[in-house]
């Protein structure tokens, strides 16, 4: 058992049949009445955040949520194939369980995939991807002034704002968590 006192950023717990983890958490000692925890959870099977605030002594049961490394190998309709990089066993996950940030992710690129009690409930990306460029614009010489954007087709098929100066065969690197083009990839 864990109690809420003990809380910190990243903690799992249960409460109420729900896997929660800790976003947020903030201990209140008030000049009158009893210490509290506030805390911003997420909810890690729905994503949904809330806050509450909890009595520092309240115990609840420690959730495990499995954070396993696969290989993404290649999709078939909406099954999506994962391989287990250590046992090459291999795992099929439905599209719908794959986040908006999964549009980045090409074949043969390492995830992380989350489970919990043997279900999977999200797959993580990794934060950053280089991706070339497959459709846009052609591009201006010198326009690097300016903050205008123009649409970007991936080689993923995901689109993306990139500026002027970006040309069909450049590799540029993504934050998987925003959509934003970062930069220009070397080499």
């Amino acid at each position: 058992m864990i109690s809420a006192g003990e809380f910190r950023n990243g903690v799992t717990f249960e409460m109420d049949g729900q896997v929660l983890q800790v976003v947020e958490f903030q201990h209140v000692k008030p000049g009158k009445g009893a210490a509290f925890v506030r805390v911003k959870m997420k909810n890690v099977i729905t994503g949904a955040v809330t806050e509450r605030s909890f009595n520092p002594t309240d115990k609840y049961e420690p959730a495990y949520v499995e954070r396993k490394e696969m290989q993404y190998l290649y999709a078939d309709g909406d099954l999506y194939y994962f391989m287990d990089t250590e046992t090459y066993d291999q795992l099929p996950i439905n599209k719908s369980t794959l986040g908006d940030d999964f549009r980045f992710v090409k074949e043969n690129t390492n995830v992380k995939v989350l489970s919990y009690k043997g279900s999977v409930f999200a797959v993580e990306p990794p934060l950053f991807v280089e991706l070339e460029i497959t459709e846009t614009d052609p591009g201006f010489k010198g326009n690097t002034a300016t903050n205008t954007l123009k649409p970007a087709v991936l080689e993923t098929g995901a689109t993306v704002q990139v500026p002027l100066f970006i040309e069909i065969g450049d590799r540029i690197k993504i934050d998987t968590r925003t959509g934003e083009y970062l930069e220009r990839a070397k080499g």
